[in-house]
């Protein structure tokens, strides 16, 4: 039912990935593939209903709806197993928006964050904006290669004046989706420790096949009582700019310190069109999440088959989700700046450096691969060609 090859032009619609090429890049000779949106339209169903939304003749002010609320709790519940009450959710312009009301309403100035590089660089700008210190508690890597949680490590930095930890799931930029097991195990410490959970979610539903997302909160009533959860459209359904998302918080202390924080700074409860996009996305959206995972899936393929080509140079590790390729380049034996001028000028391609999400990330690059096939063809030629040349 969905074209996901067809590529579209977005050069004049002030894209964020497309305007930034030059200041980011110095120059626009590069295929954009950094800031995690797609460049793959946004459903059909959803322009619809926005479009005939427009046929009224009046955009005020508006409530965030209970339709919407009740669509969301539907689908987290359908697709995740985890049942939501509508009164615990509440409206937010943005998941970075909602890091730094969490932040405010649940530490004081001086308080300390836990932040687990490589990961998401708001999560550290949102800790030290807030004059709140970074507490990092660094990913390590297990016997299969993959990224885990470094539970020792993260119990030894905790000190009495650390009162928040900052959770990726599906984590962003490794790829990583979270076993129980291992949600369990750093529950355990944060419940032992007093310390609450901001569990950033927003790419729980692009998860491939053979893995599941589970909602930390959901793991039991005593996790969910210290936890704020991060829910929206943006990524799935490609709506980063309707700016829609929602937090849940099931504590009623929590809830209420978070909504003090919420009204003092007038966040309000969202856009008219906004409201009508998030509704059609949760109410009409299922069919479209498989296809959309499936072509994912394919890019991936693509992505996977041409490295094997060049893995003593670049080691790719197959993301369990999110649409974002974590890409370990520390074969070539390039500095950060060197390995980033390779990607620009001899790849021709616009990718997020590593050393952004810490100085964990250095030598690995971040590659966006939500874009038509015909788009990742493009892409990978080029980047082989520059390889082979390397």
């Amino acid at each position: 039912m969905y074209n996901f090859n067809k590529q579209i032009d977005r050069s004049n619609t002030n894209a964020e990935k497309y305007t930034l090429r030059e200041k980011l890049f110095h120059t626009e000779d590069v295929i954009p593939m950094w800031v995690a949106d797609m460049d793959i339209a946004t459903p059909q169903f959803i322009l619809d209903d926005i479009s005939n939304r427009l046929k009224h003749p009046i955009l005020g002010y508006e409530e965030f709806p209970l339709k919407a609320k009740n669509a969301q709790a539907k689908w987290i519940s359908n697709n995740h197993n985890y049942k939501v009450d509508t009164d615990d959710i509440i409206f937010s312009n943005s998941v970075v928006t909602s890091i730094n009301l969490a932040i405010q309403a649940f530490t004081s100035i001086g308080d300390e964050v836990l932040v687990q590089p490589p990961v998401y660089f708001p999560f550290f700008s949102c800790v030290t904006k807030n004059n709140r210190k970074v507490i990092k508690n660094p990913l390590k890597k297990d016997s299969k290669g993959d990224y885990t949680f470094d539970i020792d490590d993260l119990i030894l930095k905790i000190t009495p004046k650390t009162k928040l930890l900052l959770l990726c799931s599906p984590h962003n930029p490794v790829g990583r989706v979270w076993r129980k097991e291992e949600l369990e195990k750093l529950a355990d410490v944060c419940i032992k420790n007093n310390i609450k959970v901001f569990a950033d979610e927003i790419h729980c539903d692009l998860v491939y096949e053979e893995y599941k997302h589970i909602p930390f909160a959901g793991l039991s009533k005593e996790i969910e009582d210290i936890t704020v959860t991060a829910y929206g459209v943006g990524k799935t359904f490609n709506l980063a700019g309707v700016a829609a998302s929602t937090v849940v918080i099931s504590n009623q202390l929590m809830k209420q310190d978070f909504k003090k924080i919420h009204d003092a700074i007038h966040i309000g409860e969202g856009n008219t069109l906004g409201h009508i996009a998030f509704i059609s996305a949760y109410e009409k959206g299922a069919q479209y999440k498989q296809e959309l995972l499936k072509h994912l899936s394919s890019n991936i393929d693509m992505l996977e088959k041409m490295l094997e080509k060049h893995k003593d140079k670049i080691s790719f590790k197959r993301p369990q989700g999110t649409y974002l390729a974590w890409l370990d380049c520390h074969g070539m034996e390039l500095n950060d700046k060197k390995l980033r001028e390779f990607f620009v000028t001899q790849a021709k391609l616009g990718l997020s450096p590593g050393s952004s999400f810490g100085k964990e990330g250095s030598r690995f690059m971040r590659l966006n691969f939500a874009v038509p096939s015909s788009l990742m063809k493009q892409a990978l030629s080029i980047l082989d060609k520059a390889l082979n040349k390397f």
